[in-house]
């Protein structure tokens, strides 16, 4: 008998169920919640309410594409967290309740852990141990996979993530939340060394972004009072040599995780991974030190059910069950449980 999985992500602003049969993505199911660009960030007691909105729907298509009636699953897998509190809430309830009438297992996932398992979707899949370099807008890790179920995460960012860090520059610049996306596009045009940013300096395998926040928010005050056209005059610039700052920061430290542990199987994940820079200088630098490089398919780097029913599928076949009084946790670090 297909052990099936249904995957369930409600960490953030989306809204996503996927369907995994014998370890295939059979369905994968988004629902994005673009009301947040108006207010130019993610509200968190509204994406909730349009969770509770979405989360019937969604899962139902999930299953229709994936041609599985809900009597056939063997499990439910649902994001623990961490995340917003109010929207993990929704799918963890969602789940529990499913489960339970259903009569099946409950998995509980780490949101940071399930898109480290995003490698796995496809192939080529790496080799254990790995790296992974995982980057959104809430998190910035780099994280040691030694196998499916045992990560350690060598460092993280002590204030902002990169994703945030982008966005936040983004607005800086005038342009629509998300900005990161847009400032990619932009950048494309401009001149990486334009401007300067000082790069963040922080010991060991940690990272920090609010400094490179600060340091932009000023340079933009000084120029600006000197020509109120600054920004529009140099936004390609600007978005170029902010990306540029971001980017080098985050690759500094692979490159030093690499040579101090000697590994050359390296990954990216998350959303930020869809970064057309960080991409290219990933493939560069790989070439360079003989990395193998793996770089899930974009519709797995953001948030999706995929990457929970994978984590899911793996945490099934280890027998790692959650029970029905499971809580949501908005702060939940891989290995922690």
């Amino acid at each position: 008998m297909a052990i099936v999985i249904l995957g369930i992500e409600t960490s953030c602003d989306e809204t996503a169920a996927a369907v995994l049969i014998d370890g295939r993505i059979a369905s994968n199911v988004v629902a994005t919640q673009e009301i947040h660009v108006k207010y130019g960030g993610v509200l968190p007691e509204m994406a909730s309410r349009l969770h509770l909105e979405n989360i019937v729907p969604v899962v139902s298509e999930a299953l229709e594409k994936a041609g599985v009636s809900k009597k056939e699953l063997s499990a439910i897998a649902f994001t623990r967290g961490p995340g917003l509190i109010g929207c993990l809430l929704v799918g963890c309830s969602y789940a529990k309740a499913m489960a339970l009438a259903l009569d099946i297992p409950l998995i509980a996932v780490n949101h940071m852990q399930a898109h480290v398992h995003a490698h796995f979707i496809d192939e080529p899949r790496p080799e254990f141990p790995f790296l992974c370099l995982t980057v959104s807008g809430g998190h910035t890790q780099l994280v040691l996979a030694k196998d499916y179920l045992d990560m350690q995460i060598l460092g993280q960012t002590i204030d902002d993530a990169a994703g945030e860090a982008f966005d936040k520059t983004a607005k800086m610049l005038g342009l629509p939340y998300p900005g990161g996306p847009l400032m990619d596009k932009l950048a494309r045009d401009g001149n990486p060394n334009a401007c300067h940013f000082p790069e963040p300096k922080v010991a060991g395998y940690d990272f920090s972004f609010s400094g490179l926040k600060t340091s932009v928010l000023y340079f933009l005050q000084a120029r600006t009072k000197e020509d109120p056209d600054f920004i529009d005059k140099r936004r390609n610039d600007l978005c170029a040599s902010i990306q540029h700052t971001i980017v080098r920061a985050l690759m500094k430290k692979l490159e030093f995780a690499s040579d101090e542990l000697g590994i050359r199987e390296i990954g990216i994940a998350g959303g930020v991974s869809a970064n057309s820079l960080l991409r290219s200088e990933v493939e560069r630098i790989g070439t360079e030190r003989g990395w193998i490089n793996y770089i899930p398919k974009f519709e797995y780097c953001t948030d999706n059910g995929a990457m929970i029913a994978m984590t899911g599928w793996i945490k099934y076949k280890a027998g790692q069950f959650a029970e029905q009084t499971v809580s949501s946790i908005a702060r939940w670090r891989i290995g922690e449980e």
